[in-house]
């Protein structure tokens, strides 16, 4: 992948101190439109893929950030689609999938637990399968099946600096099969957003940083409107956790204004020390969610320390919701560099995976 930027990322981290970040998730994050771009060609041609007519639903299997490339699928392709697609993060494989099924098995390292099953359910009940991986134990079974694999670049580190090497294969392969037209200029139309943003977000005092700032040592509640705005949510919400190493929240509208609003009726003295709000907006929200936003603002400032607000920018659902994905993959990481915190690292999820191995606990 070539060089994204000549700027310095990491000159410091809005707090005065040098950032810390062994695995320069600070270039990758601004590596994302070069990443597109890139895992567009590598899905190019594959041998071995099924026939339109033959596909009834279009399954995604995948956890953690490789299960996000599900997301961003469904988010982006979904409502296009003739079939059905479904997004299935655990072991279990859902029971219709059979010989009309597409499959992706997404695994960034190949041994997930939980995709290595489903997906080896899958080859059994006869599914058409596609595999995106670095390798593994899933890149050794897709070679014993004749699976078409797309591969991850090794250079990649952690699940979630690889989200576009593990989201843009199945919209392209999806293309080629016949399902989804025109993918390949939703894809080109993304990577000029995401190269016009990252002039937005590298360097010192720019949108992620600033954002990071009014967030300070709150915790972030994140809410967007409808598949693109639920999607960029529970990403955002992803990142805090996993590179700031803080709890966050999601929700969504339409589905927040039926529950979680009456959540704030009381504690305001509480909850406005502890928590901020942050509105993910698109331009394809449905005027009645866009309406909601509207309605709620005024009843959450009174609780909670701001509402803060990001609007994507771009044209088509692809490029929004990578523009609104791209932009918390900095606040995240701002976050992290404000609190000397190293992004990279994230030792209890190996510690779990550990003692799930082993026996032993955490």
């Amino acid at each position: 992948m070539s060089d994204p930027t000549d700027n310095d990322l990491t000159a410091n981290g809005g707090a005065g101190q040098p950032v810390i970040d062994s695995q320069r998730m600070f270039d990758s994050a601004a590596g994302l439109p070069e990443q597109v771009f890139d895992a567009a060609v590598a899905a190019r041609g594959l041998e071995g893929l099924p026939e339109r007519h033959r596909i009834e639903n279009v399954v995604v299997l995948g956890m953690g950030g490789s299960g996000m490339a599900g997301e961003v699928l469904a988010a982006t392709a979904g409502p296009f689609l003739p079939v059905p697609i479904i997004v299935s993060k655990g072991y279990e494989l859902p029971a219709f999938v059979g010989e009309t099924s597409l499959v992706f098995a997404v695994s960034f390292s190949g041994n997930t637990e939980e995709t290595v099953e489903a997906a080896s359910a899958a080859a059994v009940e006869g599914a058409r399968m596609v595999v995106v991986t670095q390798g593994g134990e899933l890149g050794r079974l897709a070679s014993s099946w004749g699976t078409p694999v797309v591969g991850v670049p090794g250079d990649l580190i952690q699940p979630r600096s690889g989200l576009g090497a593990l989201a843009i294969p199945a919209l392209v392969v999806l293309e080629e099969i016949g399902l989804f037209p025109g993918a390949q200029q939703w894809i080109d139309f993304a990577v000029e957003q995401l190269r016009r943003r990252r002039d937005m977000l590298v360097g010192d005092g720019l949108l992620g940083q600033a954002l990071a700032a009014r967030i300070g040592r709150t915790l972030p509640i994140f809410y967007g409107g409808g598949l693109i705005g639920a999607t960029a949510a529970q990403r955002w919400k992803n990142q805090v956790n996993e590179n700031a190493k803080v709890a966050a929240f999601w929700h969504t509208h339409p589905e927040l204004c039926h529950n979680e609003v009456v959540g704030w009726g009381q504690h305001g003295d509480l909850t406005r020390q502890v928590f901020t709000v942050v509105n993910l907006r698109h331009d394809f929200e449905h005027p009645q969610v866009s309406r909601r936003f509207d309605v709620v603002n005024p009843l959450v400032e009174e609780v909670v320390s701001s509402v803060e607000e990001v609007r994507a920018e771009g044209e088509g659902h692809l490029a929004q919701l990578l523009d609104l994905i791209m932009v918390g993959d900095f606040v995240s990481l701002h976050l992290a560099a404000r609190e000397g915190l190293d992004p990279g690292p994230v030792p209890v999820l190996n510690a779990i995976k550990s003692a799930l191995a082993t026996g032993v606990g955490v």
